[in-house]
């Protein structure tokens, strides 16, 4: 006696509803990614291969104003402060922190003298400190 199944299996699957989740993760990352910008300052930062894996909790941007004057933006804002200034919220914002470390964003223009005042801060008030860079 021959039996016979009349139900066959589908093994066919539908990808629409897949496809919609994807193309809504894809539209949230990118929104999210632009709303992170950890420097709002448009800096063009020199060129390395070294990485740091310490994390600054503060940032200090050099930016070059005028002939020979030059701008210091803490955390990102877009209003300057002068150079003693930079130094005494430096302090405020370090002060109960465990290991303070600040990190430096100068652009290319910005001559070195003004980088090492800020390192020279850093070492005054016993602070890390990393110079930022892009990657090569």
């Amino acid at each position: 006696m021959a039996l016979k199944r009349t139900t066959r299996v589908d093994s066919s699957f539908a990808l629409s509803s897949m496809t919609d989740i994807v193309f809504l993760l894809l539209i949230f990352f990118l929104v999210t990614s632009t709303l992170i910008n950890p420097n709002a300052l448009k800096l063009l930062l020199p060129r390395s291969t070294g990485q740091v894996s310490a994390k600054a909790t503060v940032s200090v941007s050099i930016k070059d104003w005028h002939n020979d004057s030059y701008t210091y933006h803490i955390n990102g804002s877009e209003v300057p402060v002068s150079y003693e200034e930079a130094e005494a919220q430096l302090v405020d914002l370090l002060q109960g922190e465990e290991d303070p470390t600040f990190s430096i964003y100068s652009d290319e223009s910005v001559p070195v003298k003004e980088v090492v005042a800020m390192m020279n801060i850093a070492k005054r008030n016993h602070y890390k400190v990393i110079l930022a860079t892009q990657p090569e």
